[in-house]
């Protein structure tokens, strides 16, 4: 047992690559950055129109991520208020947008290097606070 809780804020009672079957890591990397939304039922951003038909069931920590990500979520963040391990969520998050059922935003940072006029707007809010 190990001391990390459920999505439902439970003990857990398995170890963490329980949670996702025992299934490596995918091929993509998700960035602890990374943004997620979910999609309707019907595969689509919500109020963006039809999709296409049903789906296998999830277990209960990706129906809870989902719930989760109504709102734009970032992996980490996810991670944190379901308070399970990040590679876990990771692997969950990888098989919900293969089902259709999330979106994953791209991370790409173009060049590599940071935007100058984001990093002034930051540092501007910071000032601020």
């Amino acid at each position: 047992m190990t001391g990390t809780t459920t999505a439902c804020g439970k003990p857990a009672r398995v170890r963490p690559y329980s949670l996702t079957g025992g299934r490596p890591r995918r091929c993509r990397l998700l960035l602890v950055e990374t943004f997620v939304a979910a999609l309707d039922a019907d595969g689509t951003a919500p109020g963006s129109g039809p999709g296409a038909g049903s789906r296998p069931r999830i277990p209960p920590e990706g129906r809870a991520i989902v719930d989760l990500c109504h709102r734009l979520r970032s992996v980490a963040e996810i991670a944190a208020l379901l308070r399970m391990p990040l590679g876990a969520v990771r692997v969950l998050l990888l098989e919900l947008a293969e089902q259709g059922r999330v979106r994953v935003f791209d991370t790409a940072h173009g060049t590599g290097r940071p935007d100058r006029a984001l990093l002034e707007r930051v540092q501007g809010a910071l000032r601020r606070l």
